[in-house]
This record gives C-alpha cells, sequence and structure tokens, in this order.
C-alpha cells in the first residue's frame, strides 16, 4: 500500500502524519510531498527519516492513496492527473465538495456510497464534519426541518500565519496581519470571503456541504461564522427545529450512543465541551443540550471539536481505512 501526502509539511499534512501512526494503517510505502521549496528537506516518520519531493515525482510513483492538503489549486491541477493513473485522491480542500459527480464523504454518516470508481473523494469542511456528526441521529430519528448555526472558530482553521498573528500579538511584536482586525483578546464574525448575499463562504460551506452530507436538499440553514483567539478546535451553538417531537433523554442516548461522538452533558459539574479540552483528540464532544422553550420541536446544543484531527486529518485518514478495509484500491 503505496500512500502519498500532498502537503506534508504543513498544519494538517503534520496531523495526517501523527494521525497515520497513531491508527497504523498497512503502509508499505509513504510518499511525502511538498512545494518545490521544500523538496530535498527531511522529515521523520515512524523513527524513519523521508526526502520531501515534489508533485511530478509522486505522480510517476503511482500511489494508491493521495491525501491532498495543499489548497484549491493545487487539487484543481493534480487530483485529476493522480486519478488519472489510478491513485485514488482524498482531498481537504474545498475544489471538489460541491461537484456533483464527487462525493463529500464522513465516514460514520455515508462512507458505503464509496466504490472502486470514486477516484477523487472529497474532505468535507472542519466546522461541518464535527457538526453533522452530532446531528445524524437527530436527523436520523427526527428529521430536521431548521438549522440556526453560531461557530466560534480557531486559528489554526486559518493556517499557520495566522497562528503566528496570534502568538505575535499575545508577545507584542509586529508581524504579518492574515486576519483584517487583531484577533488576541478579540473575536470578529468573518471567516473566509464575503459573498453578495452577505454571507461568508465558510457560512456558505455549512448551508451547502450539511445538505449534501446528510442527504436532504430540503433542510433551511442559516450561519453565522466567527473567528476567536484559540488553537484547540472550533465551537458551535447550533439550534435545531425537527419534524417530530422528542424526548430529551431518549435523543441524549441516542447521541450518546453515536460512534465518534462523546456526551458532555453534566451542568450541574461544570461539564461541557471547551475546545482546550479537545484539543488533540478525535471524538466529536456535545453539550449544553436542552430544549428550546421559544418553539416547539426545537433543541439547542454546543459541539466541540480539534478542527485539525477530525475536522481535517482523522477524517481523511478515515476515508482511507475504509477503502483499504474494503478493498476499494
Amino acid at each position: 500500500m503505496k500512500v502519498a501526502i500532498i502537503g506534508a509539511t504543513g498544519m494538517v499534512g503534520k496531523v495526517m502524519l501523527e494521525v497515520l501512526a497513531e491508527r497504523d494503517l498497512p503502509i508499505t510505502e509513504l510518499l511525502l510531498v511538498a512545494s518545490k521549496n521544500s523538496v530535498g528537506k527531511k522529515l521523520f516518520w515512524q523513527e524513519k527519516e523521508y526526502s520531501i519531493i515534489d508533485l511530478d515525482q509522486a505522480l510517476q510513483e503511482r500511489p494508491d492513496i493521495a491525501l491532498f492538503s495543499a489548497g484549491g489549486n493545487v487539487s484543481g491541477v493534480w487530483a485529476p492527473r493522480f486519478a488519472q493513473v489510478g491513485t485514488t485522491v482524498i482531498d481537504n480542500s474545498s475544489k471538489w465538495r460541491m461537484d456533483v459527480d464527487k462525493k463529500l464523504i464522513v465516514p460514520e454518516i455515508n462512507a458505503h456510497l464509496l466504490t472502486k470508481e470514486d477516484k477523487i473523494i472529497a474532505n468535507p469542511n472542519c466546522s461541518t464534519i464535527q457538526m453533522v456528526l452530532a446531528l445524524l441521529p437527530i436527523h436520523t430519528n427526527y428529521g430536521i426541518d431548521r438549522l440556526v448555526i453560531s461557530t466560534y472558530q480557531s486559528v489554526t482553521g486559518t493556517g499557520v500565519e495566522a497562528v503566528r498573528q496570534l502568538e505575535n500579538e499575545r508577545n507584542g511584536i509586529d508581524g504579518k496581519m492574515v486576519y483584517p482586525h487583531p484577533i488576541d483578546q478579540n473575536c470578529f464574525p468573518h471567516g473566509g470571503d464575503f459573498l453578495e448575499n452577505g454571507y461568508t463562504t465558510e457560512e456558505m460551506k455549512l448551508v451547502h456541504e450539511t445538505r449534501k452530507i446528510l442527504g436532504d436538499d430540503e433542510i433551511k440553514i442559516t450561519a453565522t461564522v466567527v473567528r476567536i483567539p484559540v488553537f484547540g478546535g472550533h465551537s458551535e451553538a447550533v439550534n435545531v427545529c425537527m419534524k417530530k417531537g422528542y424526548e430529551l433523554s431518549v435523543l441524549k442516548r441516542q447521541l450518546a450512543d453515536t460512534p465518534g461522538v462523546t456526551l458532555q452533558d453534566n451542568t450541574e459539574m461544570n461539564e461541557y465541551p471547551t475546545p482546550l479540552y479537545a484539543q488533540n483528540k478525535d471524538d466529536v464532544f456535545v453539550g449544553r443540550i436542552r430544549r428550546d422553550e421559544s418553539n416547539p420541536n426545537s433543541l439547542d446544543l454546543w459541539i466541540v471539536s480539534d478542527n485539525l484531527r477530525k475536522g481535517a486529518a482523522t477524517n481523511a485518514v478515515q476515508i482511507a481505512e475504509h477503502l483499504i478495509e474494503n478493498n476499494l484500491v
């Protein structure tokens, strides 16, 4: 099993390497790929030294699986080239997510849709992954009519330069500004680029990707994305309006029984999810589950997960695991 990581020196690429080691995939050959500026540099993985290669070299090697985390422009050009030589591409960018011919996969929800013919598989946006995993039992058992979403997203979702901006501000260092405002001791309702409808690209990803993954274009969704000065993960306050009535205790039990979801919902002990707790963990943590007393058949919940792990690297590796276990590569 020959596996390539495209973008191996980036934030998500490095976490992919960590997750691959932890989950012990049957890799016989590993190709670490980055930009031409990084070619020849050395990385250690599993006590072995690897040299960074470029995309042309990786393509010639015809890997069985290529995990892409190098941005949409790279994926747009190179994912089809790898697919043409028989590689199955798992792409972490937004390039292919809404392509009608590409599947958008959260393994616990819809990995069963994958076939050997799927040569480019899209990994959803980090904030979408954690939310739909928590929403799965609710939609399955009660049907979701409407979602009102507010996210509180880590600087790690923007990338290493955003992390550096926050660190610089906290240490009184003048440096490059990735955001239009200071982020330390601040927050702002701006994730991605603003669109003509007044929403941002990050907000519309939550709308479109949620419908595609859950297989229901009728769900009404509105979202506000907020960037906050934390490192550990993304947090989401979600109001869910359902088509059926529910018993809160039953619904909580259904959430607790969902693979990949951990319930933290004991307010008497001040137990609820936080990004600091979620950091470096793979589960999606759910708490503050309560009936919305202002609207029938509705509830509120708080969802937190490490956006670099389940929100990106872990989900991609889980897709690779499914492909290998089911002989789809």
